[in-house]
């Protein structure tokens, strides 16, 4: 199975998914990582694992249309069954979102579909919630609104801060988003309709793992 990613930023995901591939826990070939940013270390770490990697970077774009036009052509030479989204800070175009349908699969530091958007830490401690966590979704236009299949669960604790919530819930990501795409790399998982099918059967509600 031909996978691409795309990402913005350091790429702790990607590196536990690199690690997960090297395994055979993960049977994709990732052939392609794509970033908007030239400084993301994303990029150095797809570099060292021998990766083709290309930087698109929006800030050179007037018109963010052919930005993500050029977005889309660049995914669509790599002819991908899957793209994964490993920390990837842009807003898909709807196009994009349409023309890779089924294809795309996201983490979210949030438990969907509540608190979408950035800022996912700051924003649960304030609103004094009592969980948090991180979702797997697919990727439709609307934004953090795709179908949820498996999340992860923590409680907040009293001395919890933004910093110590998102070391827990991206210790709960690398659980997760490895589970999410050994299972669509098998054939188990794929979006039929806007709904989440797993081993055939439409998931009622998302799979949910607690903190230990």
């Amino acid at each position: 199975m031909r996978a691409v990613c795309l990402l913005s930023g350091t790429g702790t995901n990607l590196q536990v998914i690199l690690e997960n591939i090297a395994t055979g826990n993960i049977p994709i070939s990732l052939n392609a990582v794509i970033s908007d940013n030239p400084m993301a270390k994303g990029i150095e770490k797809a570099d060292t694992s021998g990766i083709t990697t290309k930087v698109i970077d929006y800030k050179l774009y007037d018109e963010q249309s052919i930005y993500h036009e050029q977005l889309k052509q660049s995914v669509l030479i790599e002819n991908p069954d899957l793209i994964i989204l490993a920390g990837y800070m842009r807003i898909l175009s709807d196009d994009f979102c349409e023309t890779f349908r089924g294809k795309i699969i996201n983490i979210h530091p949030s438990l969907l579909p509540a608190y979408k958007g950035l800022n996912t830490h700051h924003r649960v401690l304030e609103a004094k919630e009592t969980h948090h966590g991180t979702s797997v979704h697919f990727v439709i236009p609307e934004l953090d609104g795709g179908p949820i299949v498996i999340q992860y669960r923590i409680k907040i604790h009293s001395s919890d801060t933004a910093d110590t919530l998102k070391k827990r819930v991206q210790e709960g990501e690398y659980q997760i988003y490895s589970k999410a795409l050994k299972w669509f790399a098998l054939d188990q998982l794929e979006m039929k309709n806007d709904k989440v099918m797993f081993h055939g059967d439409h998931l009622d509600k998302p799979i949910l793992i607690e903190e230990n």
